[in-house]
């Protein structure tokens, strides 16, 4: 997961769309000539800083990148209303024009030639595991990918919809607290079940709230199956100059925006239970 230098770039880019995709959560698409021109290449797991045109709330909210089209440039971002700051993105029209600097961070290690890869997500941490999927997916040497994929409900899990799940090499596994859609599970559930089954697991990947993290990379370390988890956490700057998104491991505290996102789980081998707890 080498960083990718070119992190700096700030950029007008103007708003495509931006539209209500159930639950509390949004989808915004806008259009990068940064990403069409080659200038910057995001990748799965990496995230942006938006800024807000309400001057007030000074401090950019991270988002993590949904999609890139590197042919048109367009950038995709899957947002929760959690605050303030992300209640006003969803007031942003077709053809507002926002600021945005990324791609920051360290992705996805996308690895190929393997013959079962499980990718697990729960509620918004769903939102990097689009473009996951597709740079998964163009490596034709993956034979099988599990898409775990878990929410509150039904109406949660309608983000689904703009995912290309099309693709015989997924098989998508669906579960939610009230049993609205998919099974009546847990995501940690499903996965303990896929591990049972006896197949060698090649790669988890996972993105969700630090209990599911938390479990994942116990179970993950606990069977010796390589892991990689993107951590969610509060940023005030997004490139390294505090420590607000700082977080345990067994090398020391790393800075989520800097030395992640991702991270493979073995590093927080003797940490995880301090994962759920910031």
């Amino acid at each position: 997961m080498e960083n990718n230098h070119k992190t700096n770039f700030l950029e007008d880019v103007e708003i495509l769309e931006n539209r209500y995709v159930g639950g509390d959560n949004f989808l915004m698409k806008v259009k990068s000539k940064n990403t069409q021109e080659s200038k910057i290449v995001p990748k799965a797991g990496q995230f942006y800083m938006l800024k807000l045109k309400n001057e007030i709330m000074t401090l950019r909210r991270p988002i993590s990148l949904h999609s890139v089209d590197h042919e048109t440039g367009e950038l995709e971002f899957l947002y929760k209303v959690l605050g303030r700051g992300t209640r006003e993105l969803t007031t942003y029209a077709l053809g507002d024009v926002i600021n945005i600097q990324g791609p920051l961070g360290n992705g996805f290690a996308v690895t190929q030639n393997s013959d079962k890869i499980v990718v697990v997500g729960g509620g918004i941490g769903l939102a990097p595991l689009k473009q996951l999927l597709k740079e998964l997916l163009e490596k034709k040497e993956n034979k099988r990918i599990i898409f775990i994929a878990g929410g509150r409900d039904r109406e949660t899990l309608k983000m689904l919809d703009n995912f290309d799940l099309s693709d015989k090499r997924i098989e998508v596994k669906i579960c939610s607290d009230d049993g609205t859609v998919g099974e009546k599970a847990n995501v940690i559930e499903l996965l303990k079940n896929e591990i049972s089954s006896g197949e060698k697991i090649d790669m988890i990947y996972s993105c969700g709230p630090h209990k599911v993290l938390e479990l994942i990379t116990e179970i993950s370390n606990e069977n010796g199956i390589v892991s990689q988890v993107s951590m969610e956490e509060r940023m005030a700057c997004g490139v390294g100059a505090c420590v607000g998104c700082s977080i345990p491991t067994e090398d020391g505290m790393k800075k989520v925006c800097q030395s992640g996102p991702v991270f493979y789980a073995e590093i927080f081998d003797e940490n995880r239970g301090e994962l759920s707890e910031r």
